[in-house]
C-alpha cells in the first residue's frame, strides 16, 4: 500500500466532487488531455491548486517528451562571494537566455551552494529540466565529473581541465592571462601583480598565462605579487591597499575581472599612484562598465555574446544523444586608458 498514492486519489476524488465531473475527467484535465474542454480544464486546475494538489507537470512533460526547460545554475561560493548581480553573471545568463529563446526552449534560473555543485542534478532528476548549464567550475570539478558520469546532460561555462568528463565552453583563459601580461611588459612594466584566486580553475589558467609571459620576458616571478583575492570587492580592496602599503615595487596589475581592476585603480590612486603613468591596470571580461570608468579600462574581451549559443548548442547535442566536446573560444585585448 502506498499512502502517498492513496492521498492523491482521495484529493482527486474531492476535486471531481467539487467540479461535478468524474475522477477520470479530473485525471485527463490535470494531464493536459485535449478530450477535456478548456473551461472544464481550467476549473479543475484552479480547484487542484486551491486544495494544494501536487501536479508534477515537469515530470509529466518529461515522460511525454514535451519538456523544453533548461536549468541555468549560478553557484554561490561563500569564499569568493561573487553575487549573482555581478555584471559578468548577468551578461552570460542573458546570452544563454537569448540562445534558448531563439531555439524554442525555456530557462529555469537556479542558485546552488558551490560546495555542493552536484545538487544541481536534482533539477534533472526531478524532471524540472531536461538539461543543465552550470556557470563556473568553482572548486569542485570532481562533482561535475560525477554528474557527467551519471549521464546528467550537462554543459559548464569554464576552462578545459585534465580528465574532464563533462563538456565545457569557455574563453581561452590561458591566452587571456598571457596577452594581458605581454601588453604590460611591452609597455615597460616589470613589477606586475596578478589579482585573483587561482583556486578557481579559470583564474588558475589565467595565472598560468601570466607566469608564462613573465618567464618568456626573463622577468623573475615575485610570489608576493600574486594576490589570491576573491571576487568580492571589499576583500579585494583590502588586499590591494595592503599591497601598495607594503613597499613592494608595483608598476602593473592584471586583474581577473573588470570589477577587480576598478578596485585596483582606486587603490593605486588612494596610495598616491597615477594610473596609468605609475601603475598600468588590465582587467578581464570587457563588461560595459570598463568603457565608462576613469580612466577607461584596458581589458581582455570574453566572447560572452557568442557564449550563449555555443553553450546551448553543446547541450542540445547531448540531448540528441551525440557527443559534445569542450569548446574554447578566442579572447582578445581591448586597449584603453588604464594601460595604453
Amino acid at each position: 500500500m502506498n499512502p502517498d498514492a492513496d492521498a492523491r486519489r482521495l484529493q482527486m476524488a474531492d476535486i471531481a466532487r467539487l467540479a461535478g465531473v468524474s475522477v477520470s475527467t479530473v485525471s485527463r484535465a490535470l494531464n493536459g488531455s485535449s478530450l477535456v474542454n478548456e473551461a472544464t480544464r481550467q476549473r479543475i486546475t484552479e480547484l487542484a491548486r486551491s486544495l494544494n494538489y501536487s501536479i508534477n507537470l515537469s515530470a509529466q512533460n518529461l515522460r511525454l517528451k514535451k519538456n523544453q526547460t533548461i536549468a541555468v545554475v549560478v553557484p554561490f561560493d561563500a569564499q569568493s562571494r561573487q553575487h549573482i548581480s555581478d555584471p559578468f553573471f548577468l551578461s552570460i545568463v542573458g546570452s544563454i537566455a537569448d540562445a534558448l529563446t531563439d531555439r524554442g526552449y525555456d530557462m529555469l534560473l537556479s542558485r546552488v551552494d558551490a560546495e555542493r555543485l552536484d545538487s544541481a542534478s536534482s533539477l534533472y532528476d526531478s524532471g524540472k529540466a531536461i538539461g543543465i548549464v552550470v556557470i563556473g567550475q568553482w572548486r569542485h570539478h570532481d562533482q561535475l565529473n560525477d554528474m557527467a558520469a551519471r549521464k546528467v546532460p550537462l554543459v559548464v561555462w569554464g576552462g578545459q581541465l585534465p580528465q574532464q568528463l563533462y563538456c565545457s565552453v569557455g574563453g581561452d583563459n590561458l591566452a587571456g592571462g598571457l596577452v594581458a601580461t605581454q601588453h604590460l611588459i611591452a609597455g615597460g612594466r616589470r613589477h606586475i601583480a596578478f589579482v585573483g584566486d587561482a583556486a578557481l580553475p579559470e583564474v588558475m589558467l589565467r595565472q598560468q598565462g601570466h607566469h608564462q609571459a613573465l618567464a618568456a620576458a626573463g622577468i623573475a616571478r615575485e610570489p608576493r605579487l600574486d594576490l589570491p583575492v576573491p571576487f568580492e570587492i571589499g576583500a579585494a580592496r583590502t588586499a590591494l591597499d595592503g599591497l601598495f602599503a607594503s613597499g613592494l615595487p608595483v608598476d602593473g596589475i592584471v586583474a581577473c575581472s573588470d570589477l577587480l581592476a576598478l578596485q585596483a585603480v582606486q587603490a593605486a590612486q588612494a596610495a598616491g599612484r597615477s594610473v596609468p603613468e605609475d601603475v598600468a591596470v588590465v582587467g578581464y571580461d570587457d563588461m560595459p562598465v570598463a568603457t565608462y570608468s576613469s580612466p577607461p579600462l584596458t581589458t581582455v574581451h570574453q566572447p560572452v555574446d557568442l557564449a550563449g549559443a555555443e553553450i546551448v548548442d553543446a547541450l542540445l547535442c547531448l540531448l540528441a544523444g551525440e557527443r559534445a566536446l569542450p569548446r574554447t573560444l578566442p579572447v582578445h585585448l581591448v586597449v584603453r586608458g588604464s594601460a595604453p
